[in-house]
């Protein structure tokens, strides 16, 4: 081991001009919010606790070098952004995470660089780490490694959150209904078809209940909707009043949302199989009545559910579900289909992918999800442009190996020639924003002839040589001449 080196810690502290990605996903998720107070334990220069001020909510920071007259605050929400990273020596690295976890009341962020592409062999070797070109110490972790980590020296089960970003929760029940939220597919509340005199007289009135039956797929349980007994003193039950929403409505799309959200409990209890599957006292309560509506018993519902989980192990189980899809792109080794879309995708599809996600969370900024058909592999695609440009090229890609759990990061963003997508459409369902714009672009783009030699217009450079060859260029997802001089 080298001899003690002088590390110059504070100069790994960066300066933001926007909320750091941690924070950003804590908001999006409603982890902290306006109701919550946030404390950034190792601020650096203070840019998140700044900005999660100016959204209103309490905020404080500290930090040894930058902010060290700042007093140690317990708080809601309690951000460990890229410190044990930074922190070169190993008991102090862990006396800094124990730290944060006693400032928690509700949910420890903590987030650290991980090792994707291995880091350059220039790099001076120390302790468990590297010391960088500006004299600061950096440690990579394995995405896997880091949750070993903060489990075992906290005593607790983190669940990641994107590459990097763990979310450690005090209340057990919270902590599996985040869980399962994550697989709840979005469902929209089926629209108005006949407003019946009773109907009408009481819309207002009933609008909470079909809020929650869209959200939840059942009808509330006591205690569980707001304006309860108003609804209780004029119809009796939930079943009464629901009776009338069902007047003014298309029953089967209350029931076609019952069925999805039984099928993301399934998602959700086979993905518990890998961890610890709480005890069903552990659930939150609306998660129980949510079994109890769809299931004979808890039981029952992880048997489902295991059922499923336990196919994908068999011979050929994804590549049957992926040629069977009706939803995505199909092509000789996989299935692509965009995120939107993953929620009506077959359970199985759901819960192969679950396991990608379990390991490392969401993809940030992933727009496409790849199934490998010939090979236990996910990929997830970054199109940044996907919904404005016509022909939208990579940027970069994360794929898993589902057996390994290894993660392979690619890099497209500074290719000269990235690969592109073509016939947008297919990834996306047909209620997806941009749809039909993009099916009438694939029209025109047939009715030219432009797609007829795929090989050739896979990236960028080969098919701008297509459309000079045909003298048409894009714009706006419309096809355009382009007029001889």
């Amino acid at each position: 081991m080298p001899e003690a080196l002088e590390i110059e810690r504070h100069r790994a502290a960066i300066a933001r001009t926007d909320l750091s990605r941690p924070v950003r996903l804590a908001i999006e998720w409603a982890i902290l919010h306006q109701d919550t107070t946030f404390f950034d334990y190792g601020c650096g220069y203070g840019g998140d606790v700044q900005r999660v001020g100016d959204l209103g909510y309490s905020s404080t920071g500290w930090d040894p070098y930058y902010h060290p007259d700042v007093p140690l605050t317990a708080a809601d929400v309690v951000n460990l952004g890229y410190v044990l990273n930074v922190i070169e020596d190993p008991e102090e690295r862990r006396q800094s995470l124990i730290q944060a976890w006693e400032l928690t009341g509700k949910v420890l962020i903590v987030a650290a660089q991980i090792l994707i592409n291995a880091p350059s062999k220039i790099q001076l070797a120390y302790n468990d780490g590297i010391v960088t070109r500006r004299n600061t110490f950096q440690k990579y972790y394995e995405q896997e490694e880091l949750k070993t980590y903060i489990d075992e020296v906290l005593n607790v089960d983190a669940v990641p959150i994107a590459l990097g970003v763990y979310f450690v929760f005090r209340d057990e029940a919270e902590k599996e209904s985040y869980k399962a939220i994550r697989f709840f597919s979005t469902t929209s509340t089926p629209r108005v078809r006949i407003p019946t005199k009773r109907f009408e007289d009481y819309q207002k009135q009933l609008q909470p209940l079909m809020a929650f039956f869209t959200k939840r797929g059942r009808l509330p349980a006591k205690g569980e909707l707001e304006n309860e007994q108003e609804l209780l003193s004029e119809f009796g039950n939930f079943r009464r009043a629901f009776g009338v929403v069902l007047q003014a409505t298309d029953e089967a799309e209350w029931d076609a949302i019952a069925y999805r959200r039984s099928l993301d409990i399934q998602v959700y209890l086979a993905l518990t199989h890998f961890d610890q599957r709480p005890a069903w006292q552990k659930l939150a309560p609306e998660m129980r009545h949510d079994i109890k509506a769809f299931f004979s018993s808890y039981e029952e519902a992880c048997q489902v559910a295991d059922q499923k989980l336990f196919s994908l192990g068999k011979s050929g189980v994804i590549q049957t579900a992926c040629e069977k899809s009706k939803i995505g792109k199909h092509t000789r080794g996989a299935l692509y289909v965009h995120v939107s879309a993953l929620a009506a995708l077959d359970p199985v599809l759901r819960i192969c992918e679950g396991c990608a996600s379990r390991t490392i969370g969401r993809v940030d900024g992933a727009t496409l999800i790849k199934y490998h058909t010939d090979k236990p592999q996910i990929s997830y695609l970054c199109y940044p442009e996907f919904d404005t440009d016509p022909h939208p090229a990579l940027k970069a890609s994360i794929t898993i190996d589902l057996k390994t759990l290894v993660v392979t990061h690619r890099d497209y963003a500074t290719r000269e020639n990235p690969p592109i997508l073509h016939r947008k459409e297919t990834f996306v369902t047909s209620n997806y924003p941009g749809y039909e714009e993009f099916a009438k672009l694939t029209q025109q783009e047939e009715k030219l002839g432009l797609l007829n030699h795929k090989s050739d217009i896979g990236t960028r450079e080969g098919w701008e040589k297509c459309l000079a060859a045909h003298r048409v260029e894009i714009r706006a997802h419309q096809v355009y001449s382009i007029k001889e001089n």
